[in-house]
């Protein structure tokens, strides 16, 4: 995958993470907190969801996410998520994802329920049936998300069968 994604992990390999990045793309400190997993045991990939850009500002970033070709988006995340289930011994991965990255982290645990173990997103969403979904989730918003409304929040709760936090 070349510069198309960060991988990293320990000598023998650990349990998957496939690390999603937020619209800034697979950055210096992004890619810090992929070696911090692997510290810690855990083979992890983060494909660059950007393809090398590298926006400024958060209008560059809508403008960029809103450019790109979400057929090359889902096959580069499910691309990598099987890539990483095979060096990882073949066990189904976790996935971790901020902003958008967190959105196709959830869609990825609804289109391969076989490879998607569990799902950790922060500040990303779906509209998108959850039935047949495997994976335990965890997900995290801000109090007040210009992305992510209350409507958005209790939707994915609902349709996961989760009992929302207070």
């Amino acid at each position: 995958m070349g510069d198309q994604a960060y991988y990293v992990g320990p000598e023998q390999p650990g349990p998957g993470v496939l690390l999603l990045p937020p619209w800034w793309g697979a950055t210096a400190p992004f890619r810090r907190r992929a070696d911090m997993l692997a510290d810690e045991g855990f083979t992890v990939l983060a494909p660059d969801l950007n393809f090398g850009v590298r926006p400024d500002t958060e209008e560059e970033a809508e403008r960029v996410l809103g450019e790109a070709n979400p057929d090359r988006l889902a096959s580069m995340v499910q691309a990598s998520g099987g890539l990483l289930a095979e060096r990882a011994g073949g066990h189904r991965i976790h996935v971790v994802g901020f902003g958008m990255g967190g959105s196709l982290g959830l869609w990825l645990s609804v289109r391969r329920p076989d490879l998607v173990a569990s799902c950790v997103s922060v500040y990303g969403h779906q509209t998108i049936d959850f039935a047949g979904a495997r994976a335990r989730y965890q997900l995290h918003f801000a109090d007040e998300d210009p992305f992510v409304s209350d409507d958005d929040a209790a939707f994915l709760a609902a349709t996961m069968r989760m009992e929302p936090l207070d």
